[in-house]
């Protein structure tokens, strides 16, 4: 049988950008170990069905799936979350709205409302720091719903809840102290969904219209209906976006708009106030 060692050496994985990490994170999740254990014992040889397991993921990761879709699972956060193919794949870079939100807001009493929240990634972020917060998710797939809740119950999170809602067609007569949102941002001929990961992640998820806004503009029109006079809406954006959804934001009536950049230097997202009448 091949050793942990002499099966790194050899996993064959050329379009991969990170094949080192992909071949260790495939297979720890075959060992059913910490990618740790493998550093400490590179001589272990696999069970046939361990190796079955192995082989059968890299070939799927050979195909371009996504290693989350593959493992079932993602970190966010400081959170494990489960993954599936119907929801968007959480990543780091919209770790930087929930680092805004925190900023902005106190620690006491908050309803906030995460629109689009596919995992559940930034609602249960916002919950598992904030216990006195109430966080609501709502995603127009259903399957969607029940995954989040699946990780909501998972985690031990009492205070986010979970529903089936386009943006904001359930929700009438709802008010929130913070709504935020991942929108679908990406233009309908962006040739960058011809690649890498996305092309295994949900188009409904990704893309927004000719300009990649569609979802932005009506986000950002009707979010005052469900604001609470001083509170505030955050939008992720694409790296080029943060200029017109400033602009959005201003003609709707938003104050102190601005927008904040992540690890990249890139203007990620972008935020404003309602004013307090």
């Amino acid at each position: 049988m091949a050793s942990i060692e002499s099966l790194l050496n050899a996993a064959d994985l050329p379009d991969s950008p990170s094949p080192q990490l992909d071949a260790e994170l495939l297979l720890a999740h075959a060992l059913g170990k910490p990618r740790s254990y493998m550093r400490t014992w590179p001589e272990r040889e696999l069970e046939a069905d361990q190796l079955a397991v192995f082989q059968a993921s890299l070939a799927r990761r050979r195909q371009g799936e996504p290693v989350a879709y593959i493992l079932g699972h993602q970190g966010f956060w400081s959170l494990d979350l489960e993954v599936a193919p119907h929801t968007l794949i959480p990543r780091p870079d919209t770790e930087l709205l929930v680092e805004t939100a925190l900023d902005l807001l106190p620690a006491t009493l908050v309803t906030a409302l995460d629109l689009g929240t596919g995992t559940g990634a930034i609602a249960l972020a916002l919950a598992s720091e904030r216990g006195g917060w109430r966080v609501t998710g709502v995603d127009r797939v259903e399957e969607a719903v029940a995954l989040a809740e699946r990780n909501r119950q998972r985690l031990k999170l009492g205070n986010a809840t979970f529903l089936h809602s386009h943006w904001f067609s359930a929700l009438a007569g709802q008010r929130y102290g913070l709504i935020l949102s991942n929108p679908p941002y990406i233009r309908a001929d962006d040739h960058h969904l011809d690649q890498g990961d996305v092309r295994f992640e949900p188009s409904s998820a990704l893309v927004a219209g000719t300009d990649g806004l569609d979802d932005i503009r009506l986000i950002i029109a009707q979010a005052p209906q469900h604001l609470l006079a001083g509170g505030w809406l955050l939008l992720e954006h694409g790296f080029d976006q943060a200029t017109v959804v400033r602009e959005l934001l201003t003609g709707q009536g938003f104050a102190e708009v601005h927008s904040r950049r992540d690890l990249g230097g890139h203007e990620r997202i972008s935020l404003g106030c309602l004013p307090n009448e």
